[in-house]
């Protein structure tokens, strides 16, 4: 195992694109505290996120792994690159040559997207525990370590997204339509959304217990927006005459769906490449 991440960090570490990449993805999660600064006019109501508990404890936990999984295409550009550059610099072949085999291939890439997930992971934990110690209101242990299940979630979907992206990577071979792909992808499932909401089933809850099986979304519904939680939301929602009700949690089944499209896409890119005349 770490035969085989040595050498795809050895490849990563001479390219100065996925160091700017990976360093600008590190360092815009950082900036989540400048969300704090923004303020928001709603009708009559203005206010200012900071000044909302946004980075209160437990709220923190989901709120961090929300904004932070919005910059995922940071690393999601690297994986791909990772993937086309194989194939356009030729080192897949001389990997293979070496001696490498294609099950190995498969698996240094996986593992690189593990590690990618772990380590983004790690760092929100931390960036999110340094900005709940210092503004939260609230400090005991028991408050600061429930919902931690968002951190988990977060670790879930950013691997399964990577996932995705490695097997476009490996599909195309080339990292500029391979990205162009995914967002095709994305308008695709947004359409058969709106296909089934007004026009076969005429219903958003029969339309979105469907749409949660296909990928991107099955991704998406794992850490949903938490601004609606917030009281201001609430109180406006309320004076406007409507209720938000949202179900917040981190379901098992939603887990095992976004699982079962890492497992998909990983032995796809494996039959692939077994397939495949290089």
């Amino acid at each position: 195992m770490s035969r085989l991440l040595a050498i795809e960090f050895h490849k990563l570490r001479y390219s100065k694109s996925t160091r700017i990449l990976i360093a600008a993805y590190f360092i815009l999660i950082t900036f989540i505290a400048l969300i704090a600064s923004i303020e928001f006019n709603i009708g009559n109501v203005n206010f200012r996120l900071a000044d909302q508990g946004i980075f209160n404890f437990p709220y923190i936990w989901h709120f961090n792994a929300y904004i932070a999984a919005l910059l995922k295409l940071f690393l999601a550009i690297v994986i791909v690159s990772m993937m086309a550059n194989e194939y356009s610099n030729r080192t897949l072949k001389q990997n293979l040559i070496d001696g490498l085999s294609k099950k190995e291939f498969i698996s240094s890439k996986f593992l690189t997207v593990l590690v990618f997930s772990l380590v983004s992971t790690l760092f929100l934990f931390i960036v999110t525990m340094i900005l709940g110690l210092s503004f939260s209101d609230y400090t005991e242990l028991s408050i600061i370590f429930s919902d931690l299940e968002y951190l988990f979630a977060y670790f879930i979907k950013l691997t399964g997204f990577f996932s995705f992206c490695m097997f476009l990577g490996i599909l195309i071979k080339r990292s500029a339509f391979a990205l162009g792909f995914l967002f095709i992808w994305w308008i695709i499932e947004g359409i058969i959304y709106g296909l089934m909401e007004f026009r076969f089933f005429r219903g958003r809850d029969v339309a979105e217990n469907i749409v949660q099986f296909l990928p991107l979304e099955s991704m998406s519904s794992l850490v949903i927006e938490p601004f609606s939680r917030l009281n201001v939301v609430q109180t406006a929602a309320n004076q406007l005459g409507s209720e938000l009700q949202k179900d917040y949690g981190i379901h098992w089944y939603q887990l095992l769906i976004v699982m079962l499209w890492t497992c998909i896409f990983v032995y796809l890119s494996y039959w692939l490449l077994k397939k495949r005349d290089l």
